[in-house]
């Protein structure tokens, strides 16, 4: 029986199944004619092999079948995957962040929240960016899966049709941490979702520092303590100017976390390897941040005293 989460379950589950039938049926169909020519023509009767040739239906029939086969699948999937990119124009945008290795929701006036709550029955579309490396939106309930690539936007739309809560998940092999970038989306009646809403405050940054909004939008806060902790990387408390142990080209020196040392971690951050941290965890922000935005980020390491 099919489920009813959202509205492209039926259609998908469709698919699925046709696909699916046509698998075991050939599967089944294979096998039993294979086991048929084994005991036939098994070697202890002594048939003579014959050569077969001039079988022109054979030719069509082997080409024409799974050419058929392959339009009917081709076609349900396709009549499937249209409406996925056909959202109306009354549905309600919600701005998806991805980053490593986290799922962030904005709503109208810039709230914001790490649950997905959407109202019952309404249409939604997710505007979906990436901060940092690719990612996938993957809602398995609702049939829901699209790429969230940097520097390329995408959406994915529904109608959630069963009130609950529900599993997003990451489809794309984004790092270390992949398996806990995990959240929900709850599906709540239009009044709980108008309620709920209506006491979600506006995002805001915690400091006029421009420096510590651009971590705080790019998510370097996510992988890089404030407050000293040991997380993802290391804490920017106390990082300015002190001496850091890394390694360079496999050997293992002190350095000075001065500006150039801080512009190379955020521009090329495998050159330098700090000491207890792995390679490969952080990627080259280079397009992502101006060198202006890099350079406030720098003043504002200044200001990250140790006490």
């Amino acid at each position: 029986m099919f489920s009813n989460a959202s509205n492209f379950v039926q259609g998908v589950d469709k698919v699925f199944l046709i696909i699916l039938g046509i698998s075991f049926f050939f599967m089944i169909a294979i096998t039993g004619v294979m086991i048929y020519f084994i005991i036939k023509y098994n070697r202890s009767k002594n048939i003579p092999a014959v050569q077969v040739k001039d079988r022109p239906w054979l030719e069509v029939a082997r080409t024409v079948i799974p050419l058929l086969l392959t339009i009917l699948m081709f076609y349900y999937g396709y009549a499937a995957y249209l409406p996925m990119r056909q959202p109306p124009k009354n549905a309600m945008v919600v701005k998806t962040t991805a980053r490593m290795w986290k799922w962030t929701f904005e709503y109208t006036g810039g709230k914001q929240y790490d649950t997905l709550y959407v109202p019952v029955n309404k249409p939604v579309k997710l505007v979906l960016t990436s901060l940092d490396v690719i990612h996938g939106m993957f809602i398995p309930s609702f049939r829901i899966k699209q790429d969230v690539v940097p520097g390329r936007p995408n959406f994915a739309w529904f109608i959630p049709q069963e009130l609950g809560e529900y599993d997003i998940m990451c489809s794309a092999y984004c790092g270390v941490l992949h398996s806990s970038m995990l959240t929900k989306v709850k599906v709540v009646s239009e009044k709980d979702f108008n309620k709920w809403l209506s006491t979600l405050v506006a995002n805001k940054p915690a400091t006029a520092n421009p420096g510590l909004v651009i971590l705080q939008k790019t998510g370097c806060v996510a992988c890089h303590s404030l407050d000293g902790s040991k997380i993802i990387g290391p804490t920017f408390k106390g990082l300015y100017d002190s001496s850091v142990d890394v390694i360079t080209d496999g050997k293992t020196h002190k350095v000075a976390a001065n500006d150039q040392y801080l512009k190379t971690s955020i521009t090329d951050p495998d050159k330098d390897i700090v000491v207890g941290y792995n390679k490969g965890l952080m990627k080259s922000y280079s397009t992502l941040l101006k060198p202006d935005e890099i350079q406030k980020i720098i003043d504002y390491l200044k200001t990250m005293k140790s006490k």
